[in-house]
């Protein structure tokens, strides 16, 4: 199970983007979306997010 973004609650830093080892991230519809295929479930972008928007 791949770590999902709350769009509810990003705000779009990039923090997370920055922080994934395997590019899973990228900028949808102004908020940061998780490629479920790419994950490796490493939680170093839950880690770096200001917000907690990212969880399992």
């Amino acid at each position: 199970m791949a770590y999902k973004v709350n769009p509810e609650v990003c705000i779009n830093c990039g923090a997370c983007e920055s922080a994934c080892p395997v590019g899973a991230i990228s900028e949808q519809n102004g908020k940061r979306a998780i490629d479920a295929a790419k994950c490796i479930e490493c939680g170093a972008c839950a880690g770096t997010c200001p917000v907690s928007a990212i969880a399992l």
